[in-house]
């Protein structure tokens, strides 16, 4: 099952609403390939573009935030930090285990989850404070 880009879920900044549709192209590819029962063979490109991923979307927002003084960056940043955390779990876990199904599961409850409540929680509140900034 696809997740799907809507506009509703855009921040209004267009570097981060473009980073957010490639991360959105990505889960449905593995989400795809989970269908397909191939969602081990495509873990480990998932969590390496996750990787690399938050380092440059984080980075994005947070180089925004500093910008433009944004104040609700320490909490932005915690949130992100989270994230991380829990990213570096599922890691681990692969790393320990394999890339067996839970893992799978986990990573996309994981990053679907966390995905969905941050856009609609926490960047669109940045993005509404970027509105007449960009």
């Amino acid at each position: 099952m696809a997740i799907e880009w809507t506009e509703d879920l855009a921040v209004g900044a267009k570097e981060i609403d473009d980073q957010h549709k490639e991360l959105f192209r990505m889960i449905n590819q593995m989400l795809e390939a989970c269908a397909q029962g191939k969602g081990k063979e495509v873990l480990s490109e998932m969590l390496k573009f996750l990787e690399d991923y938050v380092v440059v979307h984080f980075g994005t927002e947070e180089r925004y935030m500093q910008q433009y003084g944004y104040p609700e960056y320490l909490s932005h940043k915690k949130h992100h930090e989270q994230f991380i955390n829990s990213f570096q779990e599922l890691k681990k876990e692969m790393e320990a285990t394999g890339p067996g199904t839970h893992i799978v599961i986990m990573t996309n409850r994981t990053v679907v989850g966390w995905l969905n409540s941050h856009i609609r929680n926490v960047d669109k509140q940045l993005g509404a404070f970027l509105k007449d900034k960009l």
